[in-house]
Formats: C-alpha cells, structure tokens, sequence
C-alpha cells in the first residue's frame, strides 16, 4: 500500500515537479512582465525586480534538480516532452 496522498505520489515523478516549476516560473515571468509595463513608479520597478528574482530563483533551483536527476536511471526528456506527453 502507498504511503501518501494523491498529489504527494505525481510530485514523486521528475516530470510532473518539473511542469509545475515550469508553470512557476511562467508565472513569475509574466508577472514581471505585467507589473513593469502596468505598475507605475517605485512600485512597479521592485515588482518587476521582485518577480524577476523570483524567476531566476526557481531557474536555479530547477536546474540543480535537473542535474541531480540526470544521475539516476529516469527517462525524462526535458519538460517539452513531457508536456507532449501529457497533451
């Protein structure tokens, strides 16, 4: 019997953590996007700055995690196949 919820068992496979960092960091994108072109003043430059960080962070992130599933016998492909696979 597996030990876990639902959601905890699809975030043990590399793929599904990697869309969803991916979709974060859409996210945090467009947000930097959104917030530099609509925001006015102070506000919207530490937005944008904000979000851009906040990107580049999960960027980060991703790629150490990428490259410590790289070590192990996994067959993920990149995060375009795997949403090619899921589509």
């Amino acid at each position: 019997m597996a030990v876990g919820t639902r959601l905890s068992l699809q975030l043990a496979d590399f793929g599904t953590r990697s869309l969803v960092t991916h979709s974060l960091m859409a996210l945090g994108f467009v947000g930097a996007v959104v917030s530099g072109l609509f925001v006015e003043g102070q506000i919207g430059t530490i937005s944008m700055a904000a979000f851009i960080n906040f990107t580049a962070g999960l960027w980060i992130s991703q790629s150490i995690h990428s490259l410590g599933n790289a070590a192990t016998e996994d067959d993920y492909q990149g995060v375009l196949k795997e949403l090619l696979d899921r589509v």
